[in-house]
């Protein structure tokens, strides 16, 4: 048994760590106590916002202005009556974006939880460049698909044009032969061209983008962070059961495939509710399977049968243009897999993505 004095001592040595943690720490924190008064913060909370020394002792309802978050009070009521952690994306009034943590503090002995700890850590940029990141990949696949679809036809009709002329007698055309030679050998140059136009602009990314093994929470929780500000003017909830957590796939085109799915689940949802998805992940024989349920709008079977068309657009009085599920599909079939849909017009759809796992099934 220690002593009275030994207890003291100790207690005084733990303080000093707890002090020296926040006095040195880099990331903004803040010690709320059970009666909403403010008790400790770190530096960097301090200069982030702009938190003076004599706002301690002082209850958040005074100072919660300095957060530019106006629902920080309820949320700390809540993880302080349920005892439960709380992270969430939030973004301040000042449009800045942070992941935010906040630990229920709990007394042991008590049994009960007296106050809380609150992280703050910056995301603003990540998003800013998740977001930039996913407006070039489906530019980049938007422009691939159109120079492969829009100069096929015309390569094609030229081709035919030059078998029946070839067919036709030269009649008395003395340069007639000369022509010929010439768009054939125009039509050689403009397939030399486009070939050597896409293979030297998309080599590059062509050997970067190869398949690695992927932590589909991580490319899940990416995702999240791009469309933040979707998900914050919804209030959209996002569950997820990840049972199969790996796949060996391109990240750019997963996080496309994901990053399409969930942004319609959250788009296209009826003003009167607010949007609620599931996202499984499981294992199927040789597949990693990827569902994506929502409650919103839903498709009727006619809807259903061109939802994967090109600039298909089922519901003209949403913005798009049509080509986000034609690129998933694109993508998936394109890696042998396939896209299932189940969908009830007013009570909403599921998308069951199935992907080819080079490591095998879950």
């Amino acid at each position: 048994m220690q002593s009275k004095n030994e207890q003291i001592t100790s207690l005084i040595e733990l303080n000093e760590e707890l002090e020296n943690y926040f006095s040195n720490t880099i990331i903004p924190q803040l010690f709320v106590d059970a009666n909403l008064i403010l008790r400790k913060f770190t530096p960097p909370a301090m200069k982030q916002f702009k938190l003076e020394l004599e706002f301690l002792g002082k209850p958040m309802e005074e100072i919660q202005e300095n957060f530019r978050y106006p629902t920080i009070i309820d949320n700390i009521k809540a993880v302080i009556a349920t005892g439960k952690i709380l992270e969430k994306e939030i973004q301040t009034t000042d449009m800045g974006w942070y992941q935010m943590n906040i630990l229920p503090y709990r007394v042991l002995k008590e049994n009960k939880t007296n106050g809380v700890i609150i992280t703050f850590v910056d995301i603003t940029a990540r998003i800013r460049d998740l977001k930039e990141q996913e407006k070039l990949i489906a530019e980049h696949e938007l422009l691939l698909d159109t120079i492969a679809h829009d100069i096929k036809n015309p390569i094609l009709g030229l081709s035919l044009t030059i078998q029946m002329l070839k067919k036709l007698p030269e009649k008395s055309m003395e340069k007639f032969p000369v022509l010929l030679n010439n768009v054939e050998s125009g039509l050689i140059a403009m397939k030399k061209v486009i070939s050597e136009l896409i293979d030297s602009r998309w080599e590059k990314q062509r050997q970067e983008a190869s398949a690695e093994l992927l932590d589909i929470g991580n490319i899940l929780e990416d995702v999240r962070l791009t469309l933040a500000p979707q998900i914050l003017e919804s209030g959209a909830i996002i569950r997820q059961d990840i049972r199969c957590p790996e796949i060996t796939f391109i990240r750019r085109k997963l996080r496309s495939v994901i990053y399409n799915l969930l942004s319609n689940a959250i788009k296209y949802c009826p003003a009167d509710r607010n949007p609620e998805i599931m996202v499984k992940c499981s294992g199927e024989k040789e597949f990693v399977v990827i569902s994506i349920t929502d409650n919103g709008i839903g498709m009727s079977p006619e809807e259903q049968k061109s939802v994967f068309e090109k600039f298909q657009r089922v519901k003209m009085n949403y913005e798009g243009y049509g080509v986000g599920l034609y690129l998933v599909n694109t993508v998936v079939t394109a890696a042998g897999g396939k896209i299932e849909l189940e969908s009830t017009p007013g009570q909403g759809s599921e998308f069951k993505v199935y992907l080819k796992h080079a490591g095998g099934s879950c």
